[in-house]
C-alpha cells in the first residue's frame, strides 16, 4: 500500500508464489513447444529435400543428356555413362580434376556406400564423394593439344623456358655431363638417368613418402 500525506493511493498486489511457478511452467511449456513446432518443420523440410532429389533423379532417367549440358550437380544426382568434367575431390573445395581442354570423364558406377567410381581421361579409375559436384559435358577447345608453335619466340610468350640436355653439360654442372660421346657416365655398366642432384627420376622410381600418402588418403576416408 502507498501513502502520501496519510492518503492511501493505491495498494501492490504481492505476487504469490503459486503465480510465479505457474508463470515458470507455461514459459517452459511454450519452449517445448516452439522446439517441438522446430523439430516438425526440419522434418517436413529434409522429407521434402529428399523427394526432390528422388524428382530429379527420376526425371534425368527420362531426359536427353544433350540438354543437360553445362549443367552442374553432384555425382550422386547424376546416372551411369554420364561425361563430365570440372570434378570436385571434397564436397564444396572446388573443381580440381578434369580442367584442361578437350578432357573428360565418365561416371562408372551409382553411388555406393556415398561414394561415386568416375574414370578419369588418363585411364584410372577414383572413387569420389558422391556429395562432391561436376559439370556435365566436356571442356571446349579439344584442338589445342594438337596445335603447333609457330617459332621458338612463341613458346617463351607462353613462358616455356629452353631445356638442356645433361649429356650436353659439363661434369660441374650434371651427373650426365662429361665424357667421351653422348655416355651419362664413364664404365661399362652405365648409369640410370638421373636428376642434377643426382636422385633417379626414370623406371618407377618413387620418391613420395608411402607413410605419408597412407596418412593422407585415411584422412581423405575419414572426412568422407
Amino acid at each position: 500500500m502507498l501513502r502520501v500525506a496519510g492518503r492511501r493511493l493505491f495498494s501492490v498486489p504481492q505476487r504469490s508464489s503459486t503465480a510465479s511457478s505457474f508463470a515458470g511452467n507455461f514459459s517452459a511449456d511454450l519452449l517445448s513447444l516452439n522446439s517441438y513446432h522446430r523439430s516438425l518443420i526440419r522434418g517436413f523440410c529434409d522429407a521434402q529435400n529428399k523427394t526432390l532429389v528422388a524428382q530429379m533423379k527420376e526425371e534425368m532417367l527420362h531426359m536427353d543428356i544433350n540438354s543437360m549440358i553445362g549443367s552442374s550437380m553432384p555425382l550422386g544426382m547424376m546416372r551411369i555413362g554420364t561425361i563430365i568434367h570440372n570434378i570436385e575431390m571434397n564436397p564444396g573445395q572446388g573443381a580440381k580434376m578434369v580442367r584442361a581442354a578437350g578432357t573428360n570423364a565418365k561416371i562408372l558406377k551409382e553411388p555406393a556406400s556415398g561414394k561415386c567410381l568416375i574414370k578419369l581421361p588418363s585411364g584410372d579409375t577414383k572413387w569420389i564423394n558422391a556429395r562432391c559436384r561436376a559439370t556435365i559435358g566436356t571442356v571446349s577447345n579439344p584442338s589445342h593439344g594438337v596445335k603447333k608453335l609457330r617459332k621458338a619466340g612463341q613458346s617463351r610468350w607462353l613462358g616455356i623456358r629452353p631445356k638442356v640436355r645433361g649429356v650436353a653439360m659439363n661434369p660441374c654442372d650434371h651427373p650426365h655431363g662429361g665424357g667421351e660421346g653422348k655416355s651419362k657416365s664413364s664404365g661399362s655398366r652405365g648409369r640410370t638417368s638421373v636428376s642434377p642432384w643426382g636422385k633417379p627420376c626414370k623406371g618407377g622410381y618413387k620418391s613420395a613418402s608411402v607413410k605419408k600418402k597412407k596418412k593422407r588418403l585415411a584422412a581423405a576416408a575419414a572426412k568422407m
